[in-house]
This record gives C-alpha cells, structure tokens and sequence, in this order.
C-alpha cells in the first residue's frame, strides 16, 4: 500500500509515520516544508495543480494529513489548517490516483460540552476560538468534497513529544524549573480544567487503522475520560519524584488569567488571553469514543501515568 504522509514531523505526524514504517505492506512517502521530506512542498501556498501532478506520479492509495498549526493569529491559523486542506481535496478530486483521505480533526471543533457529558460525532460543533473554527472548516471541506475520506477527531494528545505550550508540557516545564531550583513549593494556574488525554502512540495506532478501513465521516479520537489538569499534576509530581507542596491560583477577575507555573497573578504576571480556556473548549471536554471502537476496532491502550512519564523523561533531560 502506497501512503503518502504530510506532515511527518509534527507532534502527531511522527508517530504516524513510525507506526506505518513498521508496517511492512506500506510504501511511505513524505510530503512537507522540511529538508527531511521526501518531497518539499507548502500547503498553504503551493497550488493544487502542483499537488496534483504529484499524486499522479506516486499513485498513492491512502493520503494521511497531518499538517497543521495549533497557535497564532486567524490569519495563519486559516491558511495552514483550512485553505491547506482545501488544497489536499482540490489535487486528490483532480488526481486520478483515487486515493482515500485520513484527515487529523481536533476535538477543538467541538467548543466547550456540558460537565459530566460526552461528545459524540453528531453534537453540533461550536468552537469557541479561532483554532476550532480553523478546523472545522477543514473539516467540512473533507466531508464535502465526496473523496473517500474520514475525519479523525483528536482531543487533547499526550505522551514523548508533547509540545512544550501545551498544558501538560508546561506543566512539566514548572515541576522542571522547581525542581531545579529546590522550590518547597509550587503555584499553578488553570488547574481546574477537564481534558480528554489519548497518548500519541495510540493515536497513531487510530490513524493506521483508519487508512485501513472504510470508515468515511467524523470519528473521535480519546480516552473516554476526562481528567482535571489538578489531578494530571499530583500523577506528574508523584513520577517525578517531586515531593513538595502544588498550590493552585485562583483566577483572576476580567479578561486575565494565570499561566501554569506563573506566581500569583497581578498586572505583571497575568497573561492576556482572548479567550476563557485558550483551546476555546471551555472547562470540559470529554469524547464518545464508541464509534472508534466499533468502526476502527480501536480502543485506547496506554494510560495517562506511562503518558505523563514519558514527558517527565523528556523535561527531565533538560535539568
């Protein structure tokens, strides 16, 4: 099976391509902006035409998608999640390679879900920031462009690698920074919010699965269970060894809010954000994830303690 990946050497992206060079029956090719590609191309500004005369020459039977930018403006957030993807359905519709499409999804498309509920594919999504928007619109340009193809909504990724902005990498980074310098004690912010973690390696295993199959639509990608950041932080500390005192910060009033790891907040410290929660998914989110199981055969294997010690060995390193 020849299997074009973009996006190898993002978060996600690497772990795909691990878990497809072990594959046997796969022919891997990598597109992206890296030297390290098989092949250089943008997304964001290179044409469908381009791509299409590529997808030609390789023929591949299954396109894996997982470029992308979590952070910045609309602006940028638009071009590399959404007219990106646009440019990946107009080159597959041209192309007569016939190729099914795996799209990475976010459970940010969703918005914020009512505590104590799970989100399954048919909730109405409502974003809440300018990242959700961004793919949703990818999304819907897959689901609309009649390719073969699925979505996979992932929700919060954990695990080696994980982003060094992400709540769980900064969370690591305080306990680092305490740690090495012999802090008692440490001041968090934000430790209320409710997160579906799923480890990277099982999301990869998803999206293996995925191009497998015949699955079409939106699938979710997720534990099936929410875990406060409060609690995630008591399972980082224990890992780590760190025995000394986790003091969470309340919030502050208006539109400020505590980063994890700043002391209390005032005019100094707070950290402007234009929105509540900054993945605009509010105080919780937690994923249905039947529709994996009964149409991928997937299920979650690696728990959120081996998740959080993999990012301690990494954090760790830097002491």
């Amino acid at each position: 099976m020849r299997v074009l990946l973009i996006g190898a050497n993002g978060f996600i992206g690497r772990f795909v391509a691990d878990r497809l060079l072990a594959d046997p029956a796969v022919q891997l090719t990598a597109l992206g902006r890296g030297d390290d590609a098989d092949v250089r191309f943008d997304l964001a500004t290179g044409s469908p035409g381009a791509l299409t005369r590529f997808l030609d020459a390789v023929h591949p039977g299954v396109v894996i998608n997982c470029a992308g930018a979590t952070r910045g403006g609309a602006r940028d957030l638009t071009r590399h999640n959404t007219v990106a993807v646009a440019t990946v359905c107009e080159a597959l519709r041209r192309s007569g390679c016939g190729a099914r499409l795996v799209q990475i999804g976010c459970g940010s498309e969703y918005g914020p879900s009512q505590p104590g509920s799970s989100t399954a594919e048919d909730a109405v999504p409502r974003p809440g920031g300018p990242y959700g928007v961004s793919k949703l619109a990818a999304t819907e340009l897959v689901l609309g462009s009649g390719l073969d193809a699925v979505v996979l909504r992932v929700f919060s990724p954990a695990g080696p690698g994980t982003p060094a902005g992400s709540p769980l990498g900064r969370l690591a980074e305080a306990m680092r920074r305490a740690m090495q310098s012999h802090d008692g004690e440490l001041k968090l912010g934000g430790l209320g919010v409710q997160r579906d973690f799923v480890d990277v390696r099982d999301v990869a295993r998803a999206v293996h699965a995925a191009s497998l199959s015949a699955a079409q639509g939106v699938i979710n990608i997720g534990s099936g269970r929410a875990v406060r950041l409060r609690d995630a932080a008591a399972v980082l500390a224990r890992v780590a060894g760190y025995g000394g005192a986790l003091h969470e910060l309340d919030a502050p009033p208006g539109p400020l809010r505590s980063a994890i790891g700043h002391p209390r907040a005032d005019s100094e410290h707070a950290v402007p954000v234009a929105y509540p929660y900054p993945d605009g998914c509010g105080s919780w989110q937690q994923a249905d994830v039947r529709t994996a199981r009964d149409r991928l055969g997937w299920r979650p294997r690696i728990n959120l303690e081996e998740s959080l010690a993999d990012i301690w060995m990494e954090a760790a390193c830097r002491i």
